[in-house]
């Protein structure tokens, strides 16, 4: 099966919108946003990517309007002015931007990458990875790992974690102090290594599975513990800088959890981990994914150069992708043209070897009268099947549109999937490939 329909795509970002943006638009998992695209009327593929900072989704659908609304709906608990939509060609080349890292908070960053994959193999499970967004999905991890092979836009400062770190130190001195993270996922495991590195005496990783912090602090080079969420006010108040990375829905740390002395408190958690009224605690500095920005505007500046590379890189395997969507496009005319073309020489085929059917007419000439058939066929659609692939490469959708009515009966009329495919072109609206 070949791609025919139309990508939409809407999104809410760090750069969009606010933490409670990203909250409100955040679904309960990759595999329930897709499932609950699916389940709208006209969606034939759907793809979720939801993070710390950016909560999308991508949409196939037989026409550009129905997947807009479809995602209107899908965004609805959201603020107007925090979603972004995109149409067909914008959003085939912001997923090859995001899994790049270039849409990220700190630009080149690695987890994203990670959390593409995630979401694609969620999204598969699910059922929303049809032919279309296989091609665009794939190419999109592609790009990204090209960018951190063939680049240097991931050194430095390559996670919010490490952002994290950084952000603390501006504040308190880290080495020999306790630090502690909340949350036992990829979020807090980057953290937690990331204030290993940077000197603290000992990482204390708080989770609701302990045995998953277990696995976090196994992987320190540092002096390491893992605790139960339960331990997690004693923790607070003894610890100098305090990490939280959880999917919580509701805040895990209240001002009572923490101490009466200098402490740093980040909030990466999405919904936020920290209650916001922990701010007005005297001797506490909290800061959330809002005020990342400037620490990670130093690291914009530094990786420019490899930025640039990667939006070169972006340029030529977008062109790849268009061209690789052109060429399956053509594919399903050309198929379209010959199972008609087979139909007809299979009914006029039995009806002369009917008319033939004597027993002077042997299994061998009957061989011979099929063989030509099939010859005449190849012989006839060559010429076209080229023109085809000419037209596609060319943006040419009216001549696929003429090619279709001619050798397809039903082409205007019953028939949606070759309409479907032209509207999908951008040239041709549906409404214009019906009255041809």
């Amino acid at each position: 099966m070949t791609p025919a329909g139309v990508v939409s795509g809407a999104r809410v970002t760090h750069d969009s919108g606010s933490v409670d943006d990203l909250s409100a638009a955040s679904p309960e998992s990759h595999r329930a946003g897709v499932a609950d695209l699916l389940s709208r009327p006209a969606v034939e593929e759907a793809f979720v990517l939801s993070t710390c900072n950016r909560v999308e989704a991508y949409v196939v659908t037989p026409e550009a309007a129905g997947g807009e609304g479809v995602l209107g709906e899908f965004f609805a608990g959201v603020d107007d002015d925090a979603v972004v939509h995109s149409g067909h060609d914008a959003s085939l080349r912001h997923l090859l931007r995001v899994a790049a890292g270039l849409e990220s908070v700190v630009l080149g960053e690695d987890q994203i990458i990670g959390q593409v994959r995630d979401a694609y193999e969620d999204a598969r499970t699910a059922g929303g990875i049809g032919p279309l967004l296989e091609l665009a999905v794939t190419k999109a991890i592609h790009v990204g790992e090209r960018a951190r092979t063939e680049t240097t836009i991931n050194e430095g400062v390559v996670s919010l974690g490490s952002a994290a770190t950084r952000l603390a130190a501006a504040d308190v001195a880290l080495d020999g102090a306790t630090a502690l993270v909340v949350g036992a996922g990829e979020m807090g495991r980057l953290a937690a290594r990331s204030l290993a590195d940077a000197g603290v005496e000992e990482v204390v990783v708080a989770n609701r599975t302990v045995p998953h912090a277990e696995h976090v602090v196994e992987d320190l080079d540092a002096d390491g513990r893992a605790i139960p969420l339960s331990a997690l006010e004693g923790a607070a108040e003894r610890a100098t800088v305090v990490v939280a990375a959880t999917d919580s829905d509701d805040p895990l740390l209240e001002p009572a959890h923490l101490g009466d002395r200098e402490q740093v408190v980040v909030d990466l958690g999405q919904p936020r981990d920290v209650c916001p009224s922990a701010a007005a605690l005297p001797e506490v500095t909290v800061y959330d994914l809002d005020d990342l920005e400037e620490l990670t505007a130093e690291t914009r500046e530094q990786r420019a150069d490899a930025a640039r590379e990667v939006e070169a890189m972006i340029d030529e395997e977008y062109d790849l992708l268009v061209e690789q969507f052109k060429r399956t496009r053509a594919d399903e005319a050309i198929a379209t043209m010959y199972e008609s073309a087979e139909r007809i020489k299979r009914r006029e085929l039995e009806t002369a070897l009917a008319r033939l059917d004597d027993d002077s007419f042997s299994e061998e000439q009957r061989e011979v009268v099929a063989s030509m058939a099939d010859a005449l066929v190849n012989q006839l659609l060559a010429p076209p099947t080229q023109s085809l692939r000419e037209a596609a490469a060319d943006d040419d959708w009216r001549t696929i549109n003429t090619a279709l009515q001619l050798f397809d009966p039903e082409f205007g009329s019953e028939s949606e999937p070759a309409a479907a495919l032209l509207a999908a072109a951008g040239d041709v609206p549906v409404s214009a490939a019906e009255d041809d």
